[in-house]
């Protein structure tokens, strides 16, 4: 789990210098800032979709649960990312829904 804290502190630390503020700017702000307080919570972090071999009653293996976790890490560190750099060219409406991507992917 400690990997996936260093993803997500890169992640909120991405595009932390925007000369103006976008259309989404506080709002992404507001969410990092709960990100950064569910670090205490181990069940707070990224998440993704259980896999079809999840669903075939195959028990997970310590490497295939890292290798999920680091999916689910990359993944939401992507999306994030993307919020920011929408947020950044002014693109509300993307903006908007790379933000609302991530915030599903993010359990609290």
């Amino acid at each position: 789990m400690k990997a996936s804290a260093a993803l997500v502190a890169t992640a909120l630390c991405l595009g932390v210098t925007p000369s103006y503020a976008g259309p989404c700017t506080t709002a992404i702000a507001q969410f990092e800032q709960a990100v950064r307080q569910s670090a205490g919570n181990p069940n707070a972090g990224p998440m993704a979709r259980q896999s079809i071999g999840a669903q075939l009653d195959r028990q997970p293996t310590p490497e295939s649960m890292k290798r999920a976790e680091e999916r689910a890490d990359t993944s939401f560190a992507a999306t994030l990312a993307r919020a920011k750099r929408l947020d950044a060219r002014g693109d509300r409406a993307g903006c908007k829904r790379a933000l609302a991507a991530a915030k599903r992917m993010y359990n609290f």
